[in-house]
């Protein structure tokens, strides 16, 4: 079986490197982009099995990438979980509503993570929806 590509979008590279990391630990293959527009670009280019999504990005938020993601027909089905430092209600009802498949808030748990990548790629029975887990 071919690994599963990981697309990480956030603008921090040690939080890019980090979450890379513990992908590639469960055998994931991952790229990156770092802000909004760097978002579309790569995920075209890479095609990636799932995208992870910070909401606090260069050139529009991370809300205006998912929006972009769903409206273009070859990008609308990758699924999308939401990695953010915001922990507010209202941005959680908002990723979900946008069709985020997850929201999780960083500092994140491994366990957490991988489980959430698992569930949307379909190699786990059910996604994780909401977690608020530190390590």
């Amino acid at each position: 079986m071919a690994k599963k590509k990981i697309l990480i979008v956030d603008d921090d590279a040690d939080t890019r490197l980090l979450v890379s990391a513990r992908l590639k630990k469960h055998q994931y293959d991952t790229v990156f982009a770092a802000d909004a527009l760097g978002a579309i670009a790569v995920a075209r280019q890479a095609q990636p099995d799932a995208i992870i999504l910070d909401l606090g990005l260069p050139g529009g938020n991370g809300f205006i990438v998912l929006q972009r993601l769903r409206t273009n027909t070859v990008l609308a089905g990758i699924p999308v979980i939401i990695l953010t430092a915001d922990e507010s209600p209202e941005s959680e009802f908002k990723g979900l509503e946008a069709g985020a498949v997850a929201v999780l808030h960083k500092p994140v748990q491994e366990e957490t993570l991988i489980a959430a990548v698992e569930g949307a790629v379909g190699q786990s029975e059910s996604p994780i929806i909401n977690a608020r887990l530190e390590f």
